[in-house]
């Protein structure tokens, strides 16, 4: 499964507008969020679909991003974390 390219991470442009807003999350490159200066989500682009490997209780879990709901369901585990 290859990262997101720019042409998926435009789809998912209002979900990484929604990370961006939170502060303690830093950007190091488009799509690619550290937390304490540690790595702790990122996307990659699929034929399944848009998915977010974010680190969660200390290890990474793959999550579907690719409608709003599974959207929806990450900014609450993420927001659970910070």
């Amino acid at each position: 499964m290859k990262h997101a390219g720019p042409g998926t991470l435009a789809r998912i442009a209002p979900l990484l507008e929604e990370l961006r807003a939170r502060p303690m999350l830093h950007e190091t490159r488009p799509g690619v969020f550290e937390l304490k200066s540690r790595a702790f989500l990122h996307f990659h682009d699929d034929p399944a679909g848009i998915f977010a490997d974010v680190r969660l209780a200390g290890e990474f879990v793959r999550m579907p991003v690719t409608s709003r709901s599974q959207q929806a369901e990450l900014l609450e585990r993420v927001d659970d974390c910070l």
